[in-house]
């Protein structure tokens, strides 16, 4: 089940500051040594911050961001205006991707899988969609207590995943090359691999 964020965390997540910190922060960390390619998809695409991130510092790349709130998928059409076709922003449930098989050389996410009761579902799209050779990349929190905590906190709807099912699930969507590393005291997982060619 993918759930639509509350107001709360709608406006963090559009604000300039959450922008910042996931294009400076999340987005180098997520992607260390790894370059996106050709076409890009972004699962969970907030505010476009990121995404338009990509798109700067990669200038022969195209991004498409995807999310289920409408509000999120209006701010990340703005903020990507400026790119022109590069740029795209769709409203979609990440795991029921509306893109055909092979259709991105790259998908990523970052701080979205949390917030996806069927993770392992968005995972296995992200995969369907990957073209032969192609990348998958992200970024998220672990099941942790720290995590738990800010979250419940938060009152906010998540379900992490655990290192070792997070580890499980990419090896079993049959991706080669699969790295899982803990980050930020083992709060958050880098992961990225790619699919045979």
């Amino acid at each position: 089940m993918v759930t639509i964020m509350r107001g709360a965390e709608q406006l963090v997540c559009r604000s300039g500051a959450w922008g910042r910190f996931a294009a400076g922060v999340v987005l180098p960390r997520a992607l260390p040594g790894v370059r996106p390619e050709g076409e890009v998809l972004e699962i969970g695409c907030g505010g476009g911050a990121v995404a338009a991130r990509l798109l700067t510092d990669h200038p022969e790349i195209g991004v498409t961001g995807v999310d289920i709130d409408p509000a999120m998928v209006g701010a990340t059409a703005r903020r990507l205006r400026p790119y022109g076709p590069r740029g795209r922003a769709v409203r979609a449930d990440c795991t029921h991707l509306p893109f055909e098989p092979a259709s991105f050389d790259t998908v990523v996410t970052f701080l979205t899988l949390h917030h996806v009761g069927g993770w392992e579902d968005a995972l296995a799209e992200a995969v369907r969609v990957l073209r032969p050779g192609g990348l998958l990349a992200g970024y998220d929190a672990l099941d942790t207590r720290a995590a738990r905590w800010f979250h419940r906190a938060l009152f906010t709807d998540f379900r992490l995943a655990g290192y070792t099912e997070l580890e499980r699930r990419l090896d079993a969507l049959g991706l080669e090359q699969v790295v899982v590393r803990r980050q930020a005291a083992g709060v958050i997982a880098t992961f990225h691999a790619r699919l045979p060619s």
